[in-house]
């Protein structure tokens, strides 16, 4: 892929794309004290009917833009569809492996895999967009990554649930990144493709009289909020990852395990070790080395660049 003159000088910070992106992490971040409100309902119940409302949701909202349907055909065409399809797998495995781990306690385990995934977004913005960083970069990203090894190394039990977390949603952005379909339509896209699964579970579940939905009055009204919950912030994530390199988007993104971490602390009387808080400082250190790069690149650019 051929580099643009602002890919070869470094990344571009669009300002709307990063407020996006802030806002979809500071949400995601507070999810764990979301999830449980749902139980008795199991992590796929809850899945499906993040599935078939967040649906509902988006094409409401299309609906009311009134901007046509056009767009169907940009899914359909062979160099999109693609990328949304492995987009749509991609997601539905990380929704289902996040729901799972808060609802089984392991919520510090899911910001382990939230703190090890910018690391695969900026790997992926490397290989797959010819992304490059300056030496601020460099040096916050070895930091970052010395931190999550020493956070892993205490946590090699449930490290697949973290590693699956990180991958899944790595390789989600990238395929968003390629795809380049609007944020609405994109969602409206990843959300029909997995709706017949959804439905399909949900039939199963109700047959056996094991489902929740329709029976459970409490339990249906916050699955209707969870589907409005799952749109907003992929919305904004759909919105940010356009708008900058993956790195930054990567770097921006450990706010919310930070969040989740301090959540699983707090609020769910998860226990940490020494090594955990040794590789946080690390990791914030990091950020830290390569949003001071960020800034002086910045400056450094021509207004209007």
């Amino acid at each position: 892929m051929t580099q643009t003159p602002a890919q070869a000088a470094g990344p571009t910070h669009d300002g709307s794309s990063v407020l996006a992106g802030l806002g979809c992490y500071l949400i995601w971040g507070a999810f764990p004290l979301f999830w449980p409100l749902l139980k008795p309902a199991g992590a796929l119940e809850i899945l499906s009917g993040r599935i078939i409302f967040s649906l509902i949701f988006v094409l409401a909202v299309l609906v009311l833009q009134r901007k046509g349907w056009g767009w169907v055909r940009t899914a359909l065409r062979p160099d999109v569809w693609p990328w949304m399809l492995a987009a749509s797998v991609l997601i539905g495995i990380n929704w289902c492996t996040y729901i799972w781990a808060v609802n089984s306690n392991h919520v510090v385990e899911a910001s382990l895999g939230y703190f090890i995934n910018p690391l695969v977004s900026i790997a992926l913005g490397m290989v797959l967009f010819g992304e490059r960083m300056g030496r601020y970069g460099q040096v916050g990203c070895l930091l970052a990554g010395l931190g999550v090894v020493v956070i892993a190394s205490g946590n090699w039990r449930t490290l697949w649930v973290s590693l699956l977390l990180a991958f899944s949603f790595g390789l989600y952005g990238a395929m968003k990144k390629r795809a380049r379909l609007g944020a609405l339509q994109g969602l409206a896209v990843e959300s029909a493709v997995l709706s017949p699964l959804a439905l399909g579970w949900l039939a199963w579940l109700s047959a056996r009289g094991q489902g929740q939905l329709g029976v459970n009055a409490r339990v249906s009204l916050l699955l209707v909020v969870a589907g409005v919950l799952t749109a907003v912030p992929l919305w904004l994530f759909a919105v940010a990852a356009p708008g900058i390199p993956l790195s930054t988007l990567g770097i921006i993104q450990y706010c919310s395990p930070t969040i989740q971490l301090l959540l699983g602390l707090i609020v769910f009387g998860q226990r940490v070790g020494t090594g955990y808080w040794i590789g946080m400082v690390l990791v914030w250190i990091g950020c830290l080395a390569y949003l001071t790069g960020a800034v002086l690149t910045a400056r450094r650019s021509p207004a209007g660049a």
